[in-house]
């Protein structure tokens, strides 16, 4: 039986080959659709970035998350970082920076740009748990805001479907309830 496509798609940028499959498989083993590529050059061809970062010229693809190492020749992942919050079509997406080295200030930076994380390496399976929130609230902003019932009319009938239940279980009048609900009607 085919497993159902993944529904988080995840961006791995990396310069080592070693460090791109082992990323690469753990995300593939929590479930996730993986492209992984070895530079920020790369990671930026594939999003459709432009020099003149108006738009993208890769729209179909659907990215949910960047991972990127922070040391990688020619373009580092803070410079990834760095261009992917400059333009206005990629700045959404979460990036998480992961490195080796745990230096404060260079942690301090990525996250001070936009980063989501910064993961010391080797990644594990509990680091790749801490994604999960900031790859779903991605989703929800690509979908837009869940619909909003007008005035709250929805928890004032649950109000008074409880408290009429309440009510029938008890032999005393609910004064405040009857009093603030006084006139209402609850129309199908």
């Amino acid at each position: 039986m085919a497993n159902p496509e993944p529904q988080f798609h995840i961006l791995a940028v990396d310069d080592s080959s070693i460090d791109r499959k082992l990323i690469e498989r753990l995300l593939k083993t929590c479930s996730f659709k993986v492209t992984a590529v070895e530079s920020g050059s790369k990671a930026l061809e594939f999003l459709g970035w432009n020099q003149d970062q108006t738009k993208t010229t890769n729209s179909h693809v659907e990215v949910n998350l960047v991972i990127t190492d922070y040391c990688m020749p020619e373009m580092s992942g803070y410079d990834l970082l760095k261009k992917l919050k400059e333009s206005s079509c990629l700045r959404d997406i979460p990036v998480v920076i992961m490195s080796s080295e745990n230096v404060p200030s260079r942690v301090n930076r990525c996250l001070e740009e936009g980063a989501k994380e910064f993961l010391l390496k080797p990644v594990r399976i509990a680091d790749v748990n801490k994604l999960m929130p900031h790859i779903i609230k991605s989703k929800r902003q690509k979908a837009g805001p869940p619909p909003v019932q007008p005035d709250g009319i929805e928890e004032l009938r649950s109000n008074f479907i409880n408290n009429k239940k309440r009510k029938s279980s008890s032999d005393e009048p609910d004064r405040v309830t009857r009093a603030r609900f006084d006139g209402l009607t609850v129309q199908s």
